[in-house]
């Protein structure tokens, strides 16, 4: 685990920022630090010697209360930038994740992705507040107390200069015994919030087949797990602290020691000898804060070296994607390829939709399924008909970047790998999909300027003609029958094939939950808006859906 991460500084604009803030703060600290030893050394032989030191002693409450206020202003800092680092980086991970794809998604614990960008990221405020500060203050304090006390007295500055090593070596033998555990701590919790995620999910399930004891049992084993990671952890961490006080202390004693010794024999002035003595354990203080902080800030870390490795492979596909355009210029394509390349960037990043035009497929294969060729033409309806399990899903997720294939797939001549799926296609799954807030938030869903009538047409478009608007859902759209929670999706494709009529219209068993009077309207709607120029892909078990098709293709059967 390293001290700074410097892709925390790459990807985080904040973190940078306070890292500047914690080093002119550890520089006053610095100076306020030596002054008031010297203040406090000079009060003292002052009054012994019986001066007026009331001058003394004001400066002294001076810098007391300046020292408070730059402590006090350092962890300002770290929680302001530990906010604003949070959000730069979850901002980052949904960028990162949306350029991988929801291919690269369906492959992932999307539970402990969850947990990584909340609590993970939250505990960053461990971090920056007290971890940064007291890391870039050894920097800069260590080195120059440790500096003055040579000025002052040679012999204790030697003495700091060759303890000072064995804290940090101590630190960075018990930080390698601990960074295994406390790595299989993180991954424990979550699995566990991904466990506790699955049962929640499927709780009326595990209840209907006497399986919910054991699936509570399991989340009890895991949280006893993750129980006893976490005093792992903890022992470590106290260990670490005593180790550190421990060589702190002897150090500061072999010190006190040598400079009470030279006091009685008559080698070292009062004066000196208080002020070295005053500075030796603000010279060890700021690394065994490092110390104690590093094992408080290690989940945070934790958390982000996973959001950078999410980063890093976001970067990394953009890079080959940059690679390959340049390796295509470079082979002789003219201007005309060049700006077509331009173009699949915009498409990319959500710019200019294509023009509406045919969707090509040919022999694409997802997994071991039988290879899927065909042509959508606009104003047409494509039927993708066949058993269960015959692939009429699955060409649905990889022609919207879900699952991974061989083959092509172009639409308006282009590979849809290249454009983002948001561009090009309106879908609907056999999945709802809904998320908390209104029936017309679900319907607009992605849309910054909502269309009221818009939403109200999509609906009566989708046969939920019956349904509020305003209507208020729970979490997953709860509230609805499974009907309408479908007739709200399929809402949700034709509002926003609405607003963009080139995109191809792709509804995956839109009336399965529907009566065949509902259903029937629904066709109805359907062949009406191909008949307008829309581009339907329609994948139905329901031999009425034959009756609006224009071409029928058969999975595992024939046509």
């Amino acid at each position: 685990m390293k001290p700074v991460d410097p892709r925390l500084l790459r990807y985080a604009g904040a973190a940078r920022g306070f890292l500047a803030a914690s080093a002119l703060i550890g520089v006053v600290q610095t100076a306020v630090t030596v002054a008031f030893a010297w203040l406090l050394t000079d009060a003292v032989t002052g009054a012994l010697a019986g001066r007026d030191v009331s001058s003394s002693l004001f400066w002294l409450l001076a810098a007391a209360l300046l020292r408070g206020i730059l402590i006090a202003a350092s962890d300002a800092a770290g929680t302001r930038a530990a906010a604003k680092t949070g959000m730069q980086l979850r901002s980052a991970l949904i960028a990162a994740v949306g350029r991988l794809g929801p291919g690269w998604l369906a492959q992932r614990n999307q539970t402990a992705l969850a947990v990584t960008a909340g609590h993970g990221l939250e505990a960053l405020d461990a971090y920056f507040a007290r971890y940064i500060p007291q890391l870039v203050l050894t920097v800069i304090a260590t080195p120059v107390i440790v500096a003055v006390m040579w000025w002052q007295d040679w012999p204790s500055g030697l003495t700091a200069i060759i303890t000072l090593p064995l804290i940090p070596l101590f630190l960075i033998l018990i930080g390698i015994a601990t960074r295994t555990v406390q790595k299989k701590q993180w991954q424990t919790l979550q699995r566990l919030a991904a466990r506790f995620a699955d049962t929640v999910q499927g709780l009326s399930t595990l209840r209907l087949f006497g399986r919910d004891r054991r699936a509570a049992d399991r989340i009890e084993v895991t949280a006893d797990e993750y129980r006893r990671e976490t005093m792992k952890v903890l022992r470590f961490s106290f260990l670490s602290g005593f180790a550190m006080e421990l060589l702190a202390s002897l150090a500061v004693a072999l010190i006190a020691v040598a400079v009470g010794f030279r006091l009685l024999s008559g080698d070292l002035s009062l004066e000196v000898g208080l002020f070295v003595l005053l500075l030796a354990p603000e010279a060890f203080l700021p690394i065994r804060q490092v110390g104690v902080q590093f094992h408080a800030a290690a989940e945070g870390v934790a958390a982000t070296e996973d959001v950078f490795d999410v980063l890093d492979q976001a970067g990394a596909r953009t890079r080959d994607r940059v690679t390959l355009q340049v390796q295509i210029t470079d082979a002789g394509r003219n201007t005309a390829d060049a700006a077509c390349i331009r173009e699949i960037d915009l498409q990319t990043a959500g710019g200019v939709p294509p023009a509406a035009e045919a969707l090509v497929v040919s022999d694409l294969r997802v997994r071991d399924l039988p290879p899927v060729s065909f042509t959508a033409e606009p104003g047409t309806i494509t039927l993708i008909e066949g058993p269960s399990g015959a692939g009429k899903s699955s060409l649905l997720a990889a022609l919207r970047g879900a699952a991974e294939y061989e083959g092509s797939a172009g639409f308006a001549g282009r590979d849809v790998r290249d454009l983002s799926p948001a561009v090009w296609l309106a879908w609907a799954g056999q999945k709802p999909g809904l998320l908390q807030g209104t029936v017309a938030e679900n319907v607009a869903l992605g849309d910054p300027e909502p269309d009221a009538g818009g939403i109200r047409s999509a609906l009566d478009a989708a046969c939920a003609d019956a349904l509020d608007a305003e209507r208020m859902l729970g979490v997953q759209g709860s509230g609805l029958s499974g009907g309408q929670a479908q007739r709200v999706a399929v809402a949700r494709a034709l509002y926003r094939h609405a607003a963009d009529p080139t995109r191809v219209l792709a509804l995956d068993e839109p009336s399965s939950a529907l009566d065949p009077d509902t259903e029937e309207r629904l066709w109805r709607s359907l062949r009406d808006r191909a008949d307008a120029g829309a581009t339907i892909l329609l994948v139905s078990h329901r031999r009425s859906a034959r009756d609006i098709a224009d071409q029928v293709v058969a999975l595992g059967m024939s046509a």
